[in-house]
């Protein structure tokens, strides 16, 4: 056989391999209660008509050729004017570049600035993009521990024990996948003050900014003063198209990272450019009609306040109240019975048994994500019902078989 490179041999999606064996259950004609996946658009979310019209006016009037490896400059436009009358930052056109999702701005930063060995600093638990990715370019992902019992914010003397002098980056995700954590203003300038200390540049993941249930969302950027930021967003969550695949980065500096935006443009161009026509429609998100993000966010609200409640009433489950995104991230307590030999053994016997599918949180982190799962808190209020009720019966049944 024809060996694959090594440094695929770790690859390993969590929140799509679950997927697999969810499938053969519904070949047989059984019904999945999917709560596994962060797409508003398997639920009852759409997206807002004015971007699928401008979408569709986009390929009417022939604009589907390649576009700017960069991005059109009118959406780097209104991404600048997003960012300054939202976060009072301002940021010139040249250090914004659109990509086809955030992964791909993930992908292209992580290759420009880690070499073999170095070290990137990262939530745990966290999405689990940010682990692969660094592995893959040889070097290695350490988890900084966020606090459950403090609605899971990150330990900033744990941070601060962990920056080597192969710290290349600091990453934050604010809201966070998986916990849905807001984080608060003390530790996100604490965690902006080390890096300056270290001379490292903060990698600021935002993509839920505006997914916020509880307070409201603070960009790191608008923050730092002359600390450098680097921030991904884009339009999968907030505007609802996560298939159009449509994010981009910021480079917040004073020239200090003039080589790493660089290597990220270079490599840029390399890979062509992000959809053209889909670029075309993102511009009319961020200049028309906004009402459908608090609606969007009050039908969230009540189904994390539902959620929440629900899963702490049931036996050997407790959970963090989640304030932003859309997932929760329940302990599995009564993992300390040794019923199952991991939370990816209790996953599999939940899905196999009671037929609701949800992600183990060692795929998010094998530290501070184990013995955890994580869930989307997307679906209506019935079907979260249900498979809360099935989880439910599906506890009370293992616990008294114990």
């Amino acid at each position: 056989m024809i060996k694959a490179s090594k440094r695929t041999q770790k690859v390993s999606y969590a929140i799509r391999d679950v997927v697999l064996p969810a499938k053969e259950l519904e070949k047989k004609g059984i019904k999945v209660l999917h709560l596994n996946i962060g797409d508003p658009n398997k639920y009852d979310f759409d997206t807002p008509d004015h971007m699928k019209e401008a979408l569709y006016k986009a390929t009417k009037e022939g604009d589907n050729g390649y576009a700017p490896s960069e991005g059109y400059k009118e959406l780097r436009e209104a991404i600048i004017q997003r960012e300054k009358t939202r976060n009072k930052v301002n940021y010139n056109i040249d250090n914004i570049c659109i990509t086809a999702g955030v992964t791909e701005s993930l992908q292209l930063l992580l290759t420009a600035m880690l070499d073999p060995n170095d070290e990137l600093l990262i939530p745990g638990p966290t999405y689990p993009q940010y682990m692969i990715i660094t592995e893959i370019n040889n070097a290695l992902p350490i988890s900084y521990r966020c606090l459950e019992e403090n609605g899971w914010q990150p330990d900033v003397d744990h941070i601060r024990k962990h920056v080597s002098n192969r710290t290349k980056g600091i990453v934050l995700i604010n809201p966070n996948n998986p916990t849905g954590a807001l984080y608060s203003r003390k530790v996100i300038k604490e965690i902006i003050d080390i890096a300056g200390e270290h001379n490292i540049p903060v990698i600021s993941d935002e993509i839920y900014d505006d997914m916020v249930f509880d307070g409201k969302q603070e960009a790191t950027a608008s923050l730092a003063k002359d600390v450098p930021v680097i921030t991904f967003n884009g339009f999968s969550k907030v505007y609802l198209v996560p298939g159009w695949r449509m994010g981009y980065v910021m480079f917040y500096h004073n020239g200090e990272l003039d080589d790493i935006q660089d290597a990220f443009m270079r490599l840029a161009r390399s890979r062509l450019c992000a959809s053209s026509v889909c670029q075309i429609a993102c511009i009319a998100a961020l200049k028309g009609p906004q009402d459908h993000i608090e609606k969007v966010n009050d039908k969230l609200r009540q189904r994390r306040d539902f959620s929440y409640k629900r899963l702490n009433e049931i036996e050997g489950i407790s959970s963090a109240k989640p304030q932003g995104a859309f997932y929760i991230f329940p302990k599995i307590e009564a993992m300390k019975s040794k019923i199952w030999k991991d939370d990816k053994d209790f996953v599999l016997d939940l899905l196999h048994e009671k037929h609701v599918l949800v992600v183990h949180g060692s795929g998010f982190c094998q530290t501070y994500g184990k013995d955890h799962f994580r869930a989307v808190i997307l679906p209506d209020m019935k079907t979260l019902e249900a498979a809360f009720d099935n989880l439910e019966a599906f506890m009370k049944l293992r616990l008294k078989r114990k």
